[in-house]
């Protein structure tokens, strides 16, 4: 993997007891020699404080519940950043405060504000305090009726077509992540800071606590009703999901190797593509269910029917790599969403 000339880091990380906000804490605070350290914060819109809770006696993590929408709250953290910033080498500033439940998408009002407003005063901010960096966690969303193409996956620099309100309100989200890329790209081209924006195939973890997304969702609906009711669409959908170790491990990548953050854009992602109906015929048999009944019922507009991006640009760029497969992160999901819930019913 690329690198760079080791120095002391201070991370500033918004959203970070979400899915991927915690796991870049419990990445940067692996290395237990490194002098880095993390001022993260969360208003648990959508997470818990219990993603980070292992890390809060680390003394080299802060946590703040703070919402990037309230200014006064942002102040304070702007503050508590130049008062130790002189003590490392290098700031880096990632976002994170992204909600990506599938439930928001068709909802325009619910996450623009924290999306596209709190990205751009939270981009504001880190060239204010002399960050060096910016990530800017985006979505592959943004791909919506152009998510693959017949060269094995979408590229970066192709062209996109986008359902728009005539069709439906789902794309309002990706719209809004969209815009965020062009802040993004801007801050770069005008010297304020170095960055790049990264548009996340299908991203799970292991320690999944609700059933919002796709994988948790199946495992929730048979571990509780015996089956799992999809939408009419998964009778034609293909998905790669994406492990969040993965995920994180190469937003860590881009922050590791300047050359890359040219204000562009970066697809990650896995080649792993699967049929919704395959992933569910697949989590019942890691769970021991034989036959599982699969029904349908509903229907989403503007979805399509693959998601395979191609990843070329961020290998050749970092070298990063995915190394957690689909057969192995669903077994690590399925143990542990059903090794907590049997914690709750003894507790």
């Amino acid at each position: 993997m690329a690198g760079e000339e080791s120095v002391d880091k201070l991370y500033v990380i918004s959203g970070v007891t979400g899915m991927t906000g915690n796991e870049l804490v419990h990445q940067i605070l692996e290395d237990k020699t490194a002098k880095n350290h993390i001022l993260g914060f969360d208003n648990f819109y959508a997470s818990s404080l219990e993603t980070v809770r292992d890390c809060l006696p680390d003394r080299r993590f802060e946590f703040f519940e703070y919402d990037i929408n309230d200014a006064g709250q942002m102040e304070q953290l702007e503050g508590r950043v130049k008062e130790i910033k002189d003590d490392f080498g290098e700031i880096i500033y990632i976002n994170c405060a992204a909600v990506v439940h599938t439930e928001h998408f068709y909802h325009v009002h619910e996450t623009f504000e924290t999306n596209v407003l709190g990205m751009k005063s939270f981009l504001e901010q880190a060239a204010r305090v002399g960050a060096q960096k910016y990530l800017n966690c985006s979505t592959s969303e943004v791909y919506s009726m152009n998510s693959w193409n017949e060269d094995g996956g979408v590229r970066e620099s192709d062209y996109i077509t986008m359902a728009d309100a005539e069709h439906s309100q789902r794309t309002s989200y990706a719209t809004g992540k969209l815009l965020t890329e062009f802040f993004m790209k801007d801050a770069v081209e005008s010297g304020k800071i170095l960055g790049c924006s990264i548009r996340f195939a299908n991203v799970y973890s292991r320690n999944e606590r609700y059933p919002k997304h796709i994988i948790p969702f199946i495992i929730d609906s048979f571990r509780r009703q015996g089956k799992v009711v999809l939408l009419e669409n998964s009778r034609k959908n293909k998905r790669t999901f994406l492990h969040n170790y993965d995920s994180c491990s190469a937003v860590l990548a881009l922050a590791g190797t300047g050359s890359a953050l040219d204000g562009s854009i970066y697809n990650v992602a896995t080649d792993e593509e699967i049929s919704i109906i395959d992933l569910a015929k697949l989590c019942a048999e890691k769970m021991g269910i034989h036959d599982p009944i699969i029904e349908f019922n509903g229907y989403r507009e503007s979805d399509p029917e693959r998601r395979l991006l191609s990843t070329e640009k961020i290998r050749v760029r970092t070298g990063w790599r995915p190394v957690v497969g689909l057969d192995r992160g669903l077994e690590e999901c399925i143990a542990n969403y059903i090794g907590r819930e049997q914690d709750r019913k003894q507790a």
